[in-house]
């Protein structure tokens, strides 16, 4: 593994106990070296930097732009190794240098061939034979080194994680998105509560699916946000999930007129807006969420009109 590394490396090792390892690397060529562990703890002057908590390869890879990443006795307790192999993958898109993958498992070609039942214990959801622990290898990278040893007990691998530009056109859309979300939520919260500082008569249309998830993302509660009115009369009388407001029917709005009727959902603006038309429900205002914010769903459909 010394071999492969470039003179003043930065490892960081997932899991690292209490550091022997990342010690002896560090004793064979000196660099910048870092342990993630969140059930350990690490002596003073172990030589490395310790972080008692679990790593986060979106972040952490791009921060610390490691040389080498180190995982030992770690991957055979992840529930979806895979999944997280390709975390390390998509961080790995963000450094700047190509990064090297070292796993250590255990090997379970001779307890297939031996039958000994102790080995499935509950702390190992994964087991890996020499030929599954290479094909999961493979989907991340090149391997360079692939040996068994104590016995053929263990087997590690050392992958050169790949490079691929998609991933990283695809982080920095992930990341955009997400930032946009946030803007959304902060935005469309604080129109929220500006029509509750101004005294408005607020009415969500639709109470369950994606209004209901539309109320849990925005903070509409049920204090601020009473009056919650469905078209299904299947809905009437059950109340909207997590957030507690009784859903009443539609008709509630032609005796208790509001100033703002909010439609979640945006794809049912249209029917809603010929619906109340047609009932002769109005309000001065009706709002929908679109591009992060609430919009005047009557610039959305501009012409649309029920039929005569």
């Amino acid at each position: 593994t010394v071999a492969h590394l470039p003179e003043h490396p930065t490892v960081v090792e997932i899991g690292c106990g209490s550091g022997h390892f990342l010690q002896a690397l560090a004793q064979r060529r000196p660099g910048r070296y870092f342990g993630f562990d969140p059930n350990s703890s690490v002596v003073h002057n172990s030589g490395f930097q310790f972080e008692a908590r679990f790593f986060e390869p979106l972040t952490d890879i791009p921060q610390l732009q490691p040389d080498l990443i180190v995982m030992r006795h770690v991957l055979e307790h992840f529930s979806r190794p895979a999944a997280f192999l390709e975390r390390l993958l998509l961080g790995a898109q963000q450094c700047s240098h190509s990064v090297l993958l070292l796993i250590e498992v255990p090997c379970v070609d001779r307890l297939l061939a031996s039958i000994r039942l102790a080995d499935f214990f509950y702390e190992h959801p994964q087991q890996f034979t020499t030929s599954s622990f290479t094909a999961i290898l493979q989907r991340v990278g090149a391997v360079q080194c692939l040996e068994r040893a104590y016995w053929d007990e263990v087997i590690w691998g050392l992958v050169q994680l790949r490079r691929v530009p998609v991933l990283q056109e695809h982080w920095r859309q992930t990341a955009t998105w997400r930032d946009r979300c946030q803007e959304a939520r902060a935005a469309v919260a604080q129109q929220l509560q500006a029509l509750v500082a101004a005294g408005k008569k607020v009415a969500i249309w639709g109470g369950t699916g994606k209004a209901a998830a539309f109320m849990h993302h925005y903070g509409v509660d049920a204090e601020r946000f009473p009056l919650v009115v469905d078209s299904d009369p299947a809905k009437v009388g059950t109340h909207v999930p997590g957030t507690g407001q009784l859903i009443q029917f539609r008709d509630v709005l032609k005796t208790q007129p509001v100033d703002v009727i909010i439609i979640p959902s945006q794809w049912r603006v249209r029917d809603i807006w010929l619906e109340m038309e047609r009932e002769g429900i109005a309000a001065a205002v009706v709002l929908t969420e679109c591009n992060g914010r609430l919009v005047d769903a009557s610039a959305l459909l501009a012409g649309v009109r029920a039929p005569n």
